[in-house]
């Protein structure tokens, strides 16, 4: 059974603000040498930013969620429980590490669990469900795996996941929030933010449904990241994830479009932070680094600093 954490006490016992990296694993064919160096270079490049944890996310192939093709070609990655342990070690920071649940039985997924608890000592799990509407009747549903491992004797600290695009009548993703912490989900953090409208619909109506519920809101954490090239851009919206036309044209046509980048995400995170119900959620962000290339890279460091900046200004 884990003890709580200074991390724990602040992401899920306060409303602090709190500051996440997110990352992916290294490819599945990475020699050790490989590995052990991507590890290391992101430890370096986090050591100055004042981070309170870091993400490793799951990555799966989703090619059944649209008709589109995907734009880039997928690229099986190394264990996220892996990745997670090793930046851990490196970096000192607890990580939040993303699994999807699909492809598991019932009891494969409590072997899972077990084996993470034991040779992982991972502590912060967030799942995710499939990608698609109607999954496989044979995957095992997100909700159950949820309750199979809040009862695990390990005590893992549950998140997951919140899609603003998808909360609407017909699905509404406040209610599913509720019914998430209700199989102990205690954080959930966002699908990258490119328009602030459909986030500042959902935080609206979650905090209006918790009242109505009765029900404690739970940490809400929006993940941003710097887009500065067109294939980038194809592939965030490939993910369905909203962006404006005109936000998409100024990313296309600015001369230097990281630095445009960076400022879209700092005037939406001020367009989010500008409304009601910042006083009654507790908020934080995850900057999302998960491009190969240099200087998106170095423009996710920007934007850690550039984002802790704005939430300054608010007091957060």
């Amino acid at each position: 059974m884990h003890d709580h954490t200074p991390f724990n006490d602040k992401l899920i016992h306060s409303r602090q603000f709190v500051t996440l990296y997110g990352t992916t694993p290294p490819r599945a064919d990475s020699s050790l040498e490989r590995v052990e160096t991507a590890a290391a270079k992101l430890a370096g490049r986090v050591a100055g930013l004042d981070l309170d944890g870091l993400v490793v996310y799951d990555v799966q192939d989703e090619h059944e969620r649209t008709s589109e093709p995907r734009p880039f070609p997928f690229l099986p990655t190394r264990d996220p429980r892996d990745h997670s342990r090793r930046l851990r070690e490196l970096t000192g920071l607890p990580a939040v590490t993303y699994k999807c649940v699909v492809n598991f039985t019932e009891a494969d997924w409590l072997a899972w669990l077990d084996e993470t608890a034991s040779n992982y000592g991972i502590e912060h799990l967030s799942l995710v469900g499939a990608s698609t509407p109607t999954p496989d009747p044979r995957a095992l549903p997100v909700d159950r795996a949820l309750e199979l491992t809040a009862r695990h004797d390990e005590g893992f600290v549950l998140g997951g996941v919140m899609i603003a695009e998808r909360h609407s009548p017909d699905f509404d993703e406040s209610r599913r929030l509720i019914a998430k912490a209700e199989r102990g989900c205690r954080y959930f953090i966002s699908q990258v933010v490119y328009d602030p409208a459909p986030t500042i619909r959902l935080l609206r109506d979650y905090r209006e449904a918790c009242r109505r519920a009765d029900a404690n809101p739970q940490r809400l954490v929006l993940t941003f990241s710097p887009c500065g090239r067109p294939q980038t851009l194809t592939f965030i919206k490939w993910l369905g994830i909203a962006i404006p036309p005109a936000t998409e044209r100024m990313l296309c046509e600015d001369p230097a479009p990281f630095q445009k980048s960076i400022a879209i995400c700092c005037a939406n995170l001020r367009t989010i932070l500008d409304q009601a119900y910042r006083e009654d959620l507790a908020l934080g962000i995850n900057i999302e680094s998960v491009s190969i290339h240099h200087d998106e890279i170095e423009a996710s460091i920007e934007l850690v600093h550039a984002l802790r900046a704005v939430a300054a200004e608010y007091g957060l």
